[in-house]
């Protein structure tokens, strides 16, 4: 075993001298490293970040499109609900699923379809038969295009994965240029004490395990629409 073992870690060696790893691009947050690694220029694993909103928001809407993440931008909160509704309508939802949020509570007040809560417990059944779950997030990240959610920010597990489209709303504010970024925000906002559930979005559901055919909607939602506020 142990003779098997070296081998293949020469092997690897070997391989290493002849075609050195690349480094990742470094973060935003971080000083720069050097273009130049022993004369190999190192491959970007992630685009560079611009240091203003404008360009972090382009950035994130570019991303968006590549993953098939719908990204739409619009001036209030009032336009905000205007879009969700146009949405619900263009789609055929009959009923949608939400939680506790100020962007959420001011979005859905007084929406034309039936709104099932999930901070009070619910049915399951209900849940599921909800064609889409509107959520707030705790950031959205630039370089990636994927969106931060907790259970506070979004309401659990369940709302971002059980209804067939996801619709996050978020402000301007939220915008955070990489990981790094995102991580700080929650260590700023929370402290010692994190959520008991945190993840990233990016993209809606997707496989391809059989045959390499992209599948949409595999394990969760088929549909990922962003809603960012001015």
């Amino acid at each position: 075993m142990n003779g098997g073992r070296s081998i293949i870690l020469n092997r690897i060696r070997e391989a290493l001298r002849d075609n050195p790893a690349p480094h990742p691009h470094t973060s935003h947050s971080q000083s720069e490293a050097s273009a130049e690694n022993n004369g190999h220029a190192q491959r970007e694993w992630l685009p560079k970040v611009g240091a203003t909103l404008p360009e972090q928001i382009d950035l994130f809407a570019r991303i968006s499109a590549g993953l098939t993440t719908e990204f739409l931008r619009v001036p209030t909160t009032q336009a905000a609900r205007e879009v969700l509704v146009k949405l619900s309508s263009e789609s055929g939802w009959k009923q949608v699923a939400t939680h506790s949020h100020h962007d959420t509570d001011l979005l859905l007040e007084g929406f034309p379809l039936p709104v099932i809560r999930t901070e009070n417990g619910y049915a399951l059944d209900d849940l599921e038969s909800c064609d889409a779950g509107v959520t707030g997030c705790e950031v959205l990240v630039a370089q990636t295009g994927g969106i931060m959610v907790s259970v506070q920010s979004s309401g659990g597990r369940a709302l971002s994965v059980l209804p067939p489209h996801h619709v996050v709303i978020a402000r301007t504010s939220q915008m955070v240029p990489d990981l790094t970024a995102a991580f700080q925000h929650v260590q700023q906002k929370y402290g010692k004490v994190f959520p008991s559930f945190m993840g990233f979005i990016t993209g809606p559901s997707r496989t391809g395990d059989i045959e390499r055919i992209l599948v949409l909607g595999a394990h969760g939602p088929k549909r990922l629409t962003v809603i960012l506020i001015d």
